[in-house]
């Protein structure tokens, strides 16, 4: 949060003038984003609010006629899975459908380049999902999606292409293979334990941290790590509750590179 993601958005699609720099649309460097390069954009904002007493199908209607050539409305209701919803009016939809219907309006265009800010934030993990099916289908044809999230399994799940943003910079790009490689061969045992018990001693070329509940090791020597830990618990009376085994992730990415969780 605050790291830059919404007005590095807001730039590119034309509702915030640069202070500096220049944008490139589809391999054209332009000084900002003009009537030409929206039409082939869609934008779900951060924050959306349409009005509660308009039908889903009127919402999809009245953003088409926006545009000089727009998909039809039923099309873009089964694109997002809202066709059944169509007479519903918009106060009777639940967060997550409301969400899509939003997404379904950034769609109405058929746009070549489509953003997304935070687009599942605030929504349970059954609509999560449902959105991440969107996304993805939209990946599948062809569609270039920029998408901001706080989220690392998000990017991590979505994403071709991953920006790390710190207090309006770019630290670190790449595909979350790339990203991930960069913490070399370390795998990660976690586990639960008191915040009395004293951490065990870092293995050989490992580290040792709290991270709120849980004890986080890196190794780069599963095995013996292990090993050593298992004997550290037997000595020390810890029992290791809701230990894992896993390989390094986007958000240990962030963390080696801030030296900070990403919620902080």
């Amino acid at each position: 949060n605050g790291a830059g993601k919404t007005t590095t958005l807001e730039i590119l699609e034309g509702l915030r003038a640069p202070d500096s720099g220049e944008i490139e649309f589809f391999g054209r460097r332009i000084a900002r984003v003009g009537r030409q390069e929206k039409t082939r954009m869609g934008v779900l904002l951060q924050e959306g609010n349409f009005e509660p007493y308009l039908r889903v199908k009127e919402v999809v209607r009245l953003f088409g006629s926006f545009f000089p050539q727009a998909r039809p409305v039923e099309e873009v209701l089964e694109l997002v899975s809202l066709t059944e919803k169509k007479n519903a009016f918009v106060k009777q939809l639940s967060g997550g459908q409301q969400q899509r219907l939003a997404l379904g309006t950034a769609l109405v265009n058929d746009p070549d380049l489509l953003f997304l800010d935070e687009p599942t934030t605030g929504l349970d993990p059954q609509a999560r999902r449902n959105i991440w099916s969107i996304v993805t289908d939209l990946k599948a044809q062809g569609k270039t999606i920029v998408l901001t999230t706080h989220y690392m399994e998000e990017a991590e799940a979505l994403s071709d292409h991953v920006c790390i943003m710190d207090h309006g910079k770019i630290i670190a790009s790449g595909s979350p293979r790339e990203l991930t490689a960069q913490l070399g061969e370390e795998t990660i045992i976690e586990f639960t334990a008191p915040d009395t018990a004293a951490l065990p001693t870092p293995p050989s070329g490992g580290k040792v941290r709290r991270d709120g509940d849980a004890v986080v090791v890196e190794v780069t020597d599963l095995v013996p790590a292990l090993r050593d830990l298992l004997a550290w618990a037997h000595e020390n009376g810890v029992s290791l509750d809701n230990m894992v085994i896993r390989q390094p992730n986007l958000e240990d990415v962030f963390l080696a590179l801030t030296g900070r969780r990403l919620r902080d």
